[in-house]
Parts: structure tokens; C-alpha cells; sequence
């Protein structure tokens, strides 16, 4: 098994047997939700769209697997959405067969999916990896495996000498807890893949994800080995090897 990570994305594709493209945290929608907190933008829904179905000609998966918060209203369904969602998944499943592994933004979103197209929430194994969005305890089936998670919109500080150089979607991977997580006992260590937000306005420093959980699963990885990657899968070493977040931090702006 390998994972190519693909930086126009930012996703992955999990070659096993299978080819599985993985895409995190779309957030469709999210306009008319900043709109409501006196941010305007335009519906960049189609350009998204556009991105993902362009990764998906090119890599020509087995399945298009969407790592949770495929939409962005909590709890109902916005009008923007029930517009746009409908054309969206549609051009997705045109291209490939479509699993979504729900998450917390995504009530309502199986009477969008067909049957057979929706995961449990709290996670699901296919092809011998695991996928869960990242905002429950895991299933049992996932112990042992490597899980790509979503939720955390990961993104790295790289700091110079003179200020900070650039902020850009990252991949954070390390060992998670399994009696932390109350995973059964396994021989192999079950690893977490925390895979960045597709969506272009969502984004959280990575260190403030590992010093300062906020999920089951972040609270619950083995600080000491964390390591960090780019979206083009450039490995930058442990947390330590980061600049410490600004005082105000990064806020994560889809949420």
C-alpha cells in the first residue's frame, strides 16, 4: 500500500488493490454561512467542484472517497445548498463511484446520497485502510490499520529569520493511543493520517492541533511521533521543527 499525495489538490490517493481518492473537508456552502457573519463571497462552489472532478480525470480512481464535512450548515440544510449539492455529486459520480464517510457538518446529507454511498460516522475500512472524519471515538475495525482522518484542516507555519515564509495545507501522521481510544489490542500500532481541507478558506496551525486537542482522536496521538508533511508529501520533520503559531493563531474559518 502506498499514498501519493497530490498538492493541486490538496488530496490523497491510497493505491492498495484498488485506487481510493480521498478528499477532505469541502465545506460546500461555506459562503452563505460567512455571509450570515458579515463575510461576502461569491459561490466558489463550482470552481471546487471543477478542482476535484479535474483530480479524478487525471488519477482515474476506483472510488472518490469524501473524508466528512462535505457540506458546511449545521444543523439544517441552506437553501445554497440544496441549489448547488444536487449538480455536484452528481458530476462526482459520474466520474467515479462516490463513499462519504459523514461528518460533523453533514446532517442531512444522506437524503443527497444514495444508499450504498454512505459510511458510518464512525468510520469504515476499505481496501485495508481505514477513513474516519475525525470528530467521533473510531470504530473497532479501525484498530491496527493506517486511518486517514479528517476535521483538523491541518496547515504549516514555516518561519524564517525574518517572519513567517508561508502557510500551506499540510499532512500530519503519527500513533495513536489505542486505550485512548478504546481500540481492541492489535500487533500493529494504529497510525493516524490527518489529511488538509480541500476548501481554500479552511485552515489550522498544526501545532495547535497536537499542543491543544480538540478531538478524540488528536487528543489521543503520541505527541513524540508526530511528524509533518507538505501537500506535495515534502516531509518536514517533527512538530519541533516548526514555527510556534502567532498569538492569535490561525483561525479555522470553516469549522
Amino acid at each position: 500500500m502506498r499514498v501519493e499525495f497530490l498538492a493541486e489538490g490538496p488530496a490523497a490517493l491510497v493505491v492498495n488493490t484498488e485506487r481510493t481518492l480521498v478528499v477532505a473537508d469541502l465545506h460546500f456552502g461555506i459562503e452563505s454561512d460567512l455571509e450570515r457573519h458579515g463575510w461576502h463571497f461569491s459561490s466558489r462552489s463550482f470552481e471546487r467542484m471543477q478542482r476535484v472532478t479535474d483530480l479524478v480525470d487525471r488519477v482515474r480512481p476506483d472510488r472518490l472517497l469524501l473524508l466528512g464535512d462535505v457540506k458546511q450548515s449545521v444543523p439544517f440544510t441552506t437553501r445554497q445548498e440544496w441549489r448547488e449539492l444536487p449538480e455536484v455529486l452528481a458530476a462526482f459520480r459520474a466520474r467515479a463511484p462516490l463513499l462519504v464517510v459523514p461528518g460533523n457538518h453533514d446532517p442531512g446529507i444522506e437524503r443527497l446520497l444514495q444508499p450504498d454511498e454512505l459510511a458510518e460516522r464512525t468510520g469504515v475500512v476499505v481496501d485495508g485502510v481505514g477513513y474516519l472524519h475525525g470528530h467521533t471515538l473510531p470504530a473497532p475495525c479501525l484498530a491496527g490499520h493506517l486511518v486517514l482522518v479528517g476535521h483538523h484542516h491541518p496547515l504549516a507555519a514555516i518561519q524564517d529569520e525574518v517572519g513567517c515564509a508561508l502557510r500551506a495545507p499540510a499532512y500530519l501522521v503519527g500513533k495513536l493511543d489505542g486505550p485512548c481510544l478504546g481500540l481492541p489490542a492489535t500487533e500493529r500500532p494504529t497510525r493516524a493520517l490527518f489529511v488538509p481541507a480541500f476548501n481554500e478558506l479552511a485552515g489550522y496551525d498544526v501545532r495547535r492541533i497536537v499542543a491543544d486537542p480538540s478531538s478524540p482522536v488528536s487528543r489521543c496521538l503520541k505527541k513524540e511521533t508526530v511528524e509533518i508533511l507538505l501537500a506535495d508529501g515534502t516531509l518536514l520533520g517533527p512538530i519541533a521543527a516548526l514555527a510556534p503559531p502567532d498569538e492569535d493563531g490561525e483561525e479555522e474559518r470553516a469549522g
